[in-house]
């Protein structure tokens, strides 16, 4: 058996987190004396002095750090535990939060979607749609419950899900189709590119070619194929966001030397996959059987 409870650490962290005994108490509505108890028996327990005196304050030692580090990984496993079992006992969530990269296949979500409707008609959902690091940044704020996103998340397992093609575009009367002939980078270099802002509020990345003299950035890929068809740039597109566009001739594949097209590898990713109620997993099910039956969609894995 432990010798040194929970509690005790809790306590512990309480009294460092707050600045010392009297805020900590007030904090967790317990008494100075309490306190100061448990973490002299805690020292007295482990034979290792944690806190030291500084003026009126504490601070904690060397080793006092070094276990409260290893102690707060305990404290956290018991609250992840703690949950599990309270969502085991309430059952079903009443609420998912999904964030979902702009490039992925519309049809694909809005099918996953209305079958995860007819399962759980009275589950609500939250949909963000998001752009290269607002997914996984969602992911790190805790605030998705399940993210698809064309980016890794440090920390987080994710599972291969579809490879989206990205085409580069422009109206059949661009000055670039008008050259008629096969382009290279260095034609782009002299035209306007229309790219789309990262959604993440903190980190924000640029992804793709940058390397036009004239860019506009707008925040919705749906913006940016509309100011393509009005000849307003070119720009690199998911394919099965302008298939219509495509065979309606109101835009035309750029005819590149290389490059033209890339394929951008997408990852299903469980905030805690075992924390993860049913109506989260169902969720995740139906993307996975909604991107095995749709024929525009490449498969990863």
């Amino acid at each position: 058996m432990s010798r040194v409870t929970l509690a005790q650490w809790q306590m512990l962290a309480a009294v460092v987190d707050h600045g010392g005994f009297a805020r900590a108490a007030e904090a967790i509505h317990k008494s100075p004396s309490t306190l100061n108890h448990a973490v002299h028996k805690l020292e007295e327990q482990l034979g290792v002095e944690v806190l030291e005196p500084v003026g009126r304050q504490v601070r904690l030692t060397e080793a006092g750090e070094l276990l409260l580090r290893r102690a707060r990984q305990l404290l956290e496993g018991a609250e992840a535990l703690e949950d599990v079992a309270e969502r085991l006992g309430e059952g079903l969530e009443a609420e998912i939060v999904l964030s979902v990269d702009q490039i992925f296949p519309p049809d694909v979500l809005a099918r996953a979607m209305e079958a995860f409707s007819r399962d759980y008609p009275h589950v609500r959902v939250q949909l963000h749609e998001s752009v290269l690091n607002g997914g996984v940044e969602m992911l790190y704020d805790g605030s998705a419950d399940l993210i698809i996103s064309g980016l890794a998340a440090q920390g987080f397992l994710g599972e291969p899900l579809v490879s989206v093609r990205f085409v580069a575009v422009a109206h059949p009367e661009h000055p670039l189709h008008k050259l008629e002939r096969v382009l290279d980078l260095r034609d782009l270099e002299q035209h306007r590119q229309l790219v789309v802002r990262d959604s993440a509020q903190r980190q924000s990345l640029d992804a793709g070619w940058l390397k036009a003299e004239q860019r506009w950035t707008v925040s919705h890929l749906s913006t940016s194929i509309d100011m393509l068809e009005r000849n307003l740039g070119f720009a690199w597109v998911p394919e099965t966001l302008i298939e219509a566009s495509l065979a309606s001739g109101r835009l035309k594949p750029l005819p590149l030397s290389a490059g033209g097209t890339r394929e951008a590898p997408m990852q299903l990713i469980h905030r805690d996959r075992d924390r993860a109620g049913p109506a989260t997993h169902a969720m995740a099910q139906h993307l996975r059987d909604e991107v095995a039956v749709c024929p525009d969609a490449r498969r990863q894995g």
